[in-house]
């Protein structure tokens, strides 16, 4: 949020795999952050007026032609700054230390590494002198900075951290922000607390306040329509903007025909007996015409998003004037479809997916700098049931990017009833509050069967489920054998065109959570 009493750390980013993830660190100490491209001028640093600046990893060598580096002015803001692992060889670098490449056999970590630290350091106060860190680096500092001193060694590398108390100047070539580092949550306390002197005034009733002053201030006299699927965070947002403009907001559900098994009719019973106004557009047909044929994910993506915007279009006609559209995006989507010069892992229909021309005086998005648990707590905080703080994600495109390849009614049906039953057997077994996300993908595969005396060649269903604290990296449900084993019996006999059942063990990283 833009309030500039709050206090807030800046976290530049260069274009390191686990940036997302010490911003999720340092808003789990209480301490407001934003991720912001590592090419911010000195006026955007001065203007966002950060407590402390981290510099994150990233791939590249410091030294080598076009890596990317920060404006040079920010070494004299007087802000702390804490480099982490490439943001450790930035410091070296640009204050007069020496990075290169680590020899074979010699500074050269990766992985869990036994490290030694100086608690006199203020970023290692109170932690034990030895402890496991996580290292990921192929350079090190070969000579440090005038004005630095070493403040951590491990046996390969004698430089692991530097600091400089004076200036507030820290560096490490660890990552404190992975769990595989004992001590890191611990670290970055001590550098917001101790060294940048945060209040920890980062709370879920805090930017509740701040939101609805804000888009009071925004809509005024406006009305508002907002895009509601039925999922965590529209719903989250229809409450948050509930509150803000009152009945100036109209809530338009668009079943698309790409839903789950029952679930329009769900939608439409929990929110049409809210104090809401709400609307539910059936659009199957038209966006299944638009999706004929049609194979690629991202191609997909635009199209549902494009379909979107256009009926949000015609029903605001409907209502009369509406000046703004409102979407419950939140900080992944904005994340995984590109921020700054980060890679678009896929374009989220409601970000990347947006067509070039909306006709809408702007978009409201409450949600878009809030992590999925934050989106949970704010719910909790807005008085929303339980049932619809904890339900599991469904996407946007719904089962457009579920069923791979083209799509048909045909297709989607099958899928439907698959996932259903995958569903339904988890939570006969008890295991719905374990997975944070669980569904079924048909694959483009066909392969050979048997069912009764005859040969079938029908499609491989994928089964998959996660547990993830942010949904930035995730890792496979180890689901019990016996329950795969019910869930495989049931679909091959109870849905017509699939003759294979796969389970997806793959992590976030490499893979993403949904398949397309």
């Amino acid at each position: 949020m833009n309030d500039p009493k709050q206090q807030k750390i800046l976290i530049l980013d260069f274009g390191g795999q686990y940036n997302q993830l010490i911003a999720r660190r340092v808003r789990e100490l209480g301490v407001y952050c934003e991720v912001k491209p590592y090419r911010m001028t000195i006026e955007e640093i001065r203007a966002f007026a950060p407590l402390g600046i981290i510099f994150t990893g990233g791939p590249q060598s410091v030294y080598r032609e076009g890596s990317p580096h920060p404006v040079e002015e920010i070494f004299d803001l007087g802000v702390p700054i804490l480099g982490i692992c490439y943001g450790c060889q930035l410091l070296a670098h640009h204050l007069g230390g020496e990075v290169t490449e680590a020899a074979d056999d010699t500074a050269r970590e990766y992985g869990k590494t036994e490290t030694s630290v100086d608690s006199t350091c203020r970023l290692f106060a109170g932690i034990p002198e030895t402890s496991v860190t996580w290292m990921s680096h192929g350079d090190y500092m070969a000579r440090i900075p005038e004005g630095f001193r070493l403040a951590a060694y491990s046996v390969a590398c004698p430089n692991v951290a530097i600091c400089d108390e004076s200036r507030r100047f820290y560096g490490v070539q660890f990552h404190p922000e992975v769990n595989h580092t004992e001590y890191g949550r611990e670290m970055l306390r001590n550098f917001l607390y101790t060294v940048c002197g945060a209040e920890g005034s980062w709370t879920m009733a805090g930017f509740r306040e701040r939101a609805v002053k804000e888009i009071r201030e925004k809509v005024g006299d406006g009305k508002v329509l907002l895009a509601l699927s039925g999922g965590v965070d529209s719903s989250v947002a229809a409450a948050l903007l509930a509150e803000a403009v009152g009945d100036k907001l109209t809530c338009v559900f668009v079943d698309h025909g790409l839903m789950r098994k029952n679930e329009g009719d769900e939608v439409e019973a929990a929110f049409s007996g809210r104090e809401l106004n709400f609307v539910r557009v059936n659009a199957e047909n038209r966006f299944l015409i638009r999706l004929a044929g049609v194979t690629d994910p991202e191609d997909k993506r635009h199209i549902i998003g494009e379909e979107f915007i256009r009926v949000f279009e015609e029903e605001a006609k409907k209502i009369g004037f509406v000046d703004f559209l409102a979407q419950g995006t939140i900080y992944p989507d904005v994340i995984e479809s590109g921020l700054g010069d980060a890679a678009v892992i896929k374009s989220h229909h409601n970000v990347g997916g947006l067509p070039d021309y909306v006709d809408f005086r702007e978009i409201i998005e409450p949600l878009r700098m809030l992590f999925k648990d934050e989106v949970r707590a704010l719910g909790r905080e807005l008085g929303l049931p339980e049932d619809f703080v904890s339900r599991q994600p469904f996407p946007g495109p719904g089962l457009g990017i579920r069923v791979i390849g083209d799509i048909t009614k045909e297709k989607l049906d099958r899928l439907r009833e698959a996932d259903f039953i995958f569903r339904d057997e988890v939570a006969k077994a008890g295991l719905s509050g374990e997975m944070d996300q669980y569904f079924a993908v048909l694959t483009n595969v066909r392969s050979v069967g048997v069912q009764g005396d005859g040969r079938t060649y029908d499609y491989a269903l994928a089964l998959r489920s996660v547990v993830t604290q942010d949904f930035m990296t995730a890792d496979w449900t180890r689901i019990p054998y016996d329950v795969l084993d019910r869930v495989s019996t049931r679909i091959v006999n109870e849905v017509p065109g699939i003759s294979r059942v796969l389970y997806d063990i793959t992590s976030k990283p490499p893979a993403t959570v949904e398949w397309e």
